[in-house]
């Protein structure tokens, strides 16, 4: 099975550059071999099943490594 997760990390920052918990999250995604699409509010990562779950604890800790305060997530069925 196939699944679709999309995160959003804050503090937004819509100014300048995107702040590292953003592009520290994107890149724990990145190397984890998910398909990532990089949004501007939200990024969205699509994988096998084990391969997003495996993949989402080394996200949140990027993120929170690279100065988030919050981080929303939600995980779905590709569909």
């Amino acid at each position: 099975m196939r699944l679709v997760a999309e995160f959003t990390t804050e503090p937004f920052d819509v100014e300048g550059p995107p702040p590292a918990h953003v592009t520290e999250a994107l890149r724990a995604a990145e190397e984890a071999g998910l398909d990532c699409d990089f949004g501007p509010l939200g990024t969205l990562v699509r994988g096998e099943q084990q391969e997003v779950l495996a993949a989402l604890p080394h996200v949140l800790e990027a993120a929170f490594g690279g100065g988030a305060s919050q981080v929303t997530l939600q995980v779905r069925r590709d569909a």
